[in-house]
């Protein structure tokens, strides 16, 4: 084909999948109505708005789109097609996402008939200096990497004394880099690090069962916000709907915010999302804290390009409150020095670092302070602690830094997932202490220490509950399903590249 489908027509559903149901005779609509064309008169004010986002459809049909115009030739040939939900009440068009097709002659024909879920993505490309387009009329495959996953409100069961963590998730891509030892989680063309913080979110209010409409305040860590100004959090709370929704004008009742610290932008929010919702006139049930980066480097043949062989892609999204806690939080400290081993100046595509020999100054100097000082605070011996999870540069600064502080393989090894994600930067340690909660027993300890170039640690220790095990049933996208999962694609360095540039 010449030209891609109608998509632009559909924008005015802008980064939700929703549309209206009538109350009368249940007839479903892909738009919002105040009426139905079945009933007529008598079913205005008798329309309810209901919401894709977290439903199964159908990929009914399919085309091959092997010419895209201009906004879309950066994707490559692509998929279109329509899908249905709630066995075809609904039809909307909509972009398969997350395949990649050599040539424009593939056989799409395997695609028809398949379970397919909603994602969050980049619609098309535009100038620099243009607002990004973005939408939820992206697909994947059901049954491939990312299963779907059913949200559900759960009724909280048991108040806690001491705030902590009530839920999690975790979102890398399906497409990885591998060289050597080394596997890399790579973005889609159609992805960022804004749509990486809403899946990780999405993901964590699926795990935690909280009603969002309670979440009163959301933070996003970044340092690869496609913005310079214009935050992530703010789209965040609006594609998840978090807060109370004001009809009338379409706000969300919610505070959001973005922060910068490096690696540790994340991090430094958890003990702000503690406080939050324990201070009890504050009014906020819960929180929630999310990094996520499209982590940035230059290609190998330019300055900077010693960092490419270790930069990742993706995000975690944490949930703080005070019910049913899967992991309290016992205690914190953080410690900051002007130590710049690692920068990008204002306009500059990509960072720099300072060398070899900063990370004696910069990363071990601060998350040894950070741990130690935490763990006399406590009162720990390293047999108090069951976990330790570092931040992750590459892999041997944080086992070096494990052993120095008296760790053994078994207790600091379970975090360690640089060797299949690689370093996604504010996401990093996230994604370590999200793969010790995957795994973690009740009443054990975890002791997270992050790092941020910059430079500064984060210390937490973390107590988990006899909950940990009933919240874990609710989650297939863990972070061992994300390693092993047979649907995970190679690509080679210039298709790496390709993607990560992105549109």
């Amino acid at each position: 084909m010449s030209s891609e489908p109608i998509e632009r027509r559909v924008s005015y559903i802008g980064d939700r999948l929703r549309g209206s149901q009538c109350t009368l005779c249940g007839k479903e609509y892909f738009r919002g109505k105040n009426y139905c064309g079945n009933c007529g008169r008598k079913s205005f004010r008798k329309m309810k708005d209901i919401d894709f986002f977290y439903d199964q459809g159908t990929l009914e049909v399919s085309t091959l789109i092997s010419q895209p115009t201009n906004r879309f030739v950066k994707m490559g040939s692509y998929i279109y097609g329509i899908v249905s939900f709630h066995d075809g009440k609904t039809r909307v068009p909509g972009r398969l996402t997350d395949v990649l097709i050599d040539g424009g002659d593939a056989d799409i024909s395997c695609f028809d008939g398949k379970n397919v879920v909603p994602r969050f993505r980049r619609r098309y490309s535009v100038g620099e200096s243009d607002i990004i387009p973005t939408i939820s009329l992206a697909f994947s495959l059901a049954d491939g990497y990312y299963p779907h996953q059913k949200y559900e409100i759960k009724k909280p069961k048991k108040e806690y004394e001491t705030p902590g963590i009530v839920g999690y998730g975790v979102y890398t891509s399906k497409f990885r880099i591998k060289e050597g030892n080394m596997e890399r989680s790579v973005p889609f063309i159609d992805e960022d690090a804004i749509t990486a913080a809403v899946e990780a979110g999405k993901m964590a209010l699926i795990h935690s069962g909280v009603d969002k409409t309670f979440i009163g305040k959301v933070y996003v860590g970044s340092e690869s916000n496609p913005y310079a100004v214009n935050p992530i959090a703010s789209k965040v709370a609006q594609v998840l709907k978090l807060g109370k929704e004001e009809k009338t004008d379409g706000i969300q009742s919610v505070d959001a915010i973005d922060t910068e610290f490096a690696c540790k932008a994340a991090t430094s929010i958890f003990k702000d999302a503690a406080a939050l919702v324990y201070y009890p006139k504050t009014n906020t049930d819960y929180v929630m804290a999310i990094g996520a980066d499209n982590s940035q480097a230059a290609p190998r043949n330019e300055l900077g390009g010693e960092l490419d062989r270790f930069v990742g892609f993706g995000g975690s999204a944490f949930i703080f409150g005070m019910r049913d806690v899967i992991a309290e939080m016992e205690g914190w400290y953080s410690c900051t020095s002007d130590t710049p081993d690692f920068w990008r100046r204002d306009l500059e595509p990509y960072p720099r670092h300072g060398g070899r020999f900063t990370g004696k100054p910069a990363y071990f100097k601060h998350v040894l302070k950070a741990c130690r000082t935490l763990m006399e605070q406590l009162n720990l011996k390293v047999d108090d602690v069951d976990y330790f999870v570092p931040h992750q540069p590459n892999l041997g600064f944080p086992v070096k830094v494990a052993r120095q502080l008296g760790f053994k393989e078994e207790q600091y090894v379970p975090s360690l997932k640089v060797v299949k994600f690689g370093n996604a930067y504010s996401g990093s340690s996230p994604i370590g202490l999200a793969a010790v909660l995957d795994v973690a027993k009740p009443d054990e300890r975890i002791v997270l220490v992050s790092y941020g170039s910059g430079a500064g640690s984060d210390a937490y220790s973390f107590m988990t509950t006899s909950q940990i095990l009933e919240k874990r049933q609710r989650q297939k996208f863990t972070v061992r399903h994300q390693i092993e999962n047979e649907h995970v694609e190679y690509v080679d360095y210039h298709t790496y590249r390709r993607l990560k540039h992105g549109l």
